[in-house]
């Protein structure tokens, strides 16, 4: 097996193993019941699988601009899906759509 045989068969293991991460933060946010767990599930799984997927791209295509690119890409989601997902998180709590018996630790409750 050569060595690009063997990256292509790393590729593809990536972009499914990210689908079924990306797949799997779909169904959680269809299941959970309410919008804090649907918030973790849509930033965790997520952000691991378009990680995932862009590693695969990366081992497929191998050019250094579109490395760049995919670089860029990952950067950008790495940044804003966490943030975006603590400003949902804390307008929802904010809002008093959160069940707050159901909170192991309420940080904001003194707020």
């Amino acid at each position: 097996m050569s060595g690009s045989d063997l990256a292509d068969l790393l590729a593809s293991v990536c972009l499914l193993a990210g689908a079924l991460f990306s797949l799997a933060s779909g169904v959680g946010v269809l299941r959970l019941p309410n919008a804090l767990d649907r918030m973790h599930t849509v930033t965790k799984p997520q952000v691991l699988g378009v990680l995932l997927i862009l590693l695969g791209l990366a081992l497929r295509l191998r050019s250094p601009t579109d490395l760049g690119m995919i670089l860029l890409v990952g950067l950008f989601q790495l940044a804003t899906a966490p943030v975006t997902a603590q400003m949902i998180s804390r307008a929802v709590y904010r809002s008093g759509r959160v069940d707050r018996d159901l909170l192991d630790v309420d940080e904001l409750a003194d707020r």
